[in-house]
């Protein structure tokens, strides 16, 4: 299954109070970028984002973004923009110093 352009403008809307966020098609499915870094995507209508320690606090279920794919945490919480912005903030630091 892939996902959704309503949906997609959807997660991008919650995701309004962080600027600078972008993203790429890619087979159905749409990649997401803070700053520059990948953090995480939207599979199959659903907002994942990368491991990292310092999102663990959230209690985010893991989920697979697609077969073979590594495990993500799944983002449920998606009406609380103040919440979604911080995890995407807290999920960049760590990338950022990868």
């Amino acid at each position: 299954m892939t996902s959704t352009i309503v949906y997609k403008d959807f997660v991008l809307e919650q995701l309004n109070l962080l600027d600078n966020i972008t993203f790429k098609k890619m087979m159905g499915e749409y990649l997401l970028y803070y700053n520059g870094i990948l953090f995480g995507g939207v599979y199959d209508n659903r907002l994942l984002v990368k491991k990292v320690e310092s999102n663990g606090k959230y209690n985010m279920e893991e989920s697979i973004p697609y077969e073979g794919g590594r495990p993500m945490y799944l983002v449920e919480e998606l009406d609380n923009k103040e919440v979604l912005k911080n995890i995407v903030v807290d999920t960049c630091k760590v990338l950022l110093i990868k």
